[in-house]
C-alpha cells in the first residue's frame, strides 16, 4: 500500500517551487541608480483597516421561482384561413390570443380575443385575411 504524503510535506514543496521561481525575476530587476522612477513601478501595498467593512455587503434577495408556464400551441396556415390548436399541460390557465398579419397593405390585421386554456384544456383558435397571410402567432398571458 502507498502512503500518501502529509499535507504540510505539500506545502513546504510547493512554497520552495515558488520561491525558486521568484528568485530569477527579482535578480532580474535594475537597483540602484538605475532603477526606474514612475508610476508603472509599484511600491509595497499599503491597506487602511478603517476601509475594510465590519460585516459582509448584503446580497440581494433572490427572485422567486416561477411554476412553468405558457400553452403549447400548433399554429397552421392554409390558403386565407389560420388555425391554432393550444394545449396546456401546466396547472395555471394561460389566456391565448391568436394575431394575423396580412400580405396586402388594405387587408386588415386580426387579433383575436383571448381565450382562457385552463389545466390539461385545449382550445382551438381561428382567423383570416382576404387574400394571403404574411405572419400568425399566438400570444400568451397570465389571467
Amino acid at each position: 500500500m502507498r502512503t500518501r504524503p502529509s499535507r504540510a510535506v505539500s506545502i513546504l514543496v510547493t512554497s520552495v517551487i515558488v520561491t525558486g521561481l521568484l528568485i530569477p525575476a527579482v535578480a532580474a530587476q535594475p537597483s540602484g541608480e538605475g532603477a526606474a522612477t514612475g508610476p508603472e513601478v509599484a511600491g509595497p501595498a499599503v491597506v487602511d483597516l478603517s476601509d475594510i467593512p465590519v460585516e459582509p455587503p448584503v446580497q440581494p434577495s433572490r427572485p422567486a421561482v416561477r411554476e412553468p408556464f405558457g400553452a403549447d400551441c400548433a399554429t397552421s396556415i392554409e390558403g386565407s384561413q389560420v388555425t391554432a390548436h393550444c394545449h396546456n399541460a401546466f396547472p395555471e390557465t394561460d389566456l391565448v390570443s391568436l394575431h394575423v398579419e396580412c400580405d396586402r397593405w388594405w387587408d386588415l390585421d386580426g387579433d383575436g380575443a383571448a381565450v382562457a386554456v385552463g389545466p390539461a384544456a385545449r382550445a382551438e383558435l381561428t382567423g383570416r385575411c382576404w387574400k394571403e397571410v404574411r405572419a400568425a402567432w399566438v400570444s400568451h398571458r397570465r389571467p
